[in-house]
C-alpha cells in the first residue's frame, strides 16, 4: 500500500509557482506605489495652495491698508492744500492791505517832505538875500583893506642903515610888518625882547642891555658867528645892519616900539639866509 502510494507520488509531481500570481504582486506594489506618491503629491500641493493663498491674503490685506492709507493721504492733502489755500489768500489780503498802508504813508512823507523843502527854499531864498547883503558889505571891507594897504604900503620907506647900506623897506608897527611879510621879499621874524634877557631870534641872540622909553633908545646886543655885536643907543625905527654866517649876508634889526623894560620889532634876513633850527 505504501508503495502505491509512493508511486502515485512520482506519477504526479508539485505545480510551479503561478506566473499570474507574481504578476499581480507586481501591479499591487506599483498600485500601492502609485497611491503614496500621488497622496505626497496631493499633500504637497495642497500644501502650495494654502501658502499661496496665505500670501493671497496678506497682499489683499496690504492692498487694502495701501489703499487706506491713500484715502486718508489724499483727505489730509486735500484738507491741508485746502488751508493753505485760505492761509494764501489771508496773506494776500494781508499783504495788499501793508502795500496799501505803505504807499499812505509814503504819499504822506512825501507831502512832508515837499511842504519843507518848499520852507527850506523860502529860508535859503532869505539866506541868499543876507549874502547878497554880506557880499555887498565885503566888497565895502574888501574895499577899505585895500585902501588901508595902500595908505599902508604908503607909509612903508627904505632908509639908510647904520651901516651906510641902503636898507630895504622899513616897518614902524606891527600892521606895517604883517605887509611886509606879504610882500615875502625878505625873511621877517618878530619878536618882544625883555631887559636883561637873552632871546634866539633866526640864527642868532638877541639880548636887550638898556632902554630909555623917553627919548625911544636902547642899547641891545646880537651875538652871532660866537661873536657879539653891540648896538648902543640907537633909535626905534633905524635900520641896525650886521654881517654874519659863511656867505657874509646882511641881515636888520628894527625896533618899532621900546618900554621901560622890554622892546619890539623884528629881524629880518636875505630870503636864501639859513633857517632857524626849531628844538
Amino acid at each position: 500500500m505504501f508503495e502505491e502510494a509512493e508511486g502515485n507520488s512520482l506519477d504526479h509531481p508539485a505545480p510551479p509557482a503561478d506566473k499570474s500570481s507574481i504578476l499581480r504582486y507586481v501591479l499591487l506594489a506599483a498600485a500601492a506605489i502609485y497611491v503614496i506618491a500621488s497622496l505626497y503629491l496631493m499633500y504637497d500641493m495642497r500644501t502650495r495652495v494654502l501658502s499661496l493663498e496665505q500670501k493671497e491674503l496678506a497682499l489683499e490685506t496690504a492692498q487694502d491698508n495701501l489703499g487706506k492709507r491713500l484715502h486718508a493721504t489724499s483727505s489730509e492733502f486735500k484738507q491741508a492744500l485746502t488751508s493753505e489755500v485760505g492761509m494764501t489768500k489771508q496773506e494776500m489780503a494781508a499783504r495788499a492791505a501793508e502795500l496799501e498802508r505803505q504807499q499812505k504813508a509814503a504819499a504822506a512823507k512825501l507831502s512832508a517832505a515837499q511842504n519843507q523843502q518848499g520852507q527850506q527854499i523860502a529860508a535859503v531864498s532869505g539866506e541868499v538875500n543876507g549874502v547878497k547883503t554880506d557880499v555887498g558889505a565885503a566888497k565895502t571891507d574888501i574895499q577899505k583893506t585895500q585902501t588901508d594897504l595902500a595908505a599902508t604900503n604908503a607909509k612903508l620907506e627904505h632908509a639908510m642903515g647904520d651901516l651906510g647900506v641902503q636898507s630895504g623897506l622899513i616897518a614902524h608897527n606891527g600892521q606895517e610888518l604883517e605887509m611886509l611879510k606879504r610882500k615875502g621879499e625878505r625873511n621877517y621874524y618878530d619878536f618882544t625882547l625883555q631887559k636883561g634877557a637873552r632871546m634866539p631870534v633866526s640864527t642868532v641872540s638877541l639880548q636887550l642891555k638898556k632902554v630909555d622909553p623917553k627919548k625911544s633908545r636902547f642899547t641891545v646886543n646880537v651875538i652871532a658867528d660866537d661873536r657879539t655885536i653891540e648896538k648902543k643907543d640907537r633909535t626905534v625905527s633905524e635900520p641896525l645892519q650886521f654881517y654874519t654866517g659863511r656867505d657874509h649876508m646882511l641881515y636888520e634889526l628894527v625896533v618899532f616900539t621900546a618900554n621901560k623894560n622890554s622892546i619890539t620889532g623884528y629881524l629880518s634876513t636875505p630870503k636864501n639866509a639859513p633857517t632857524p633850527v626849531t628844538p
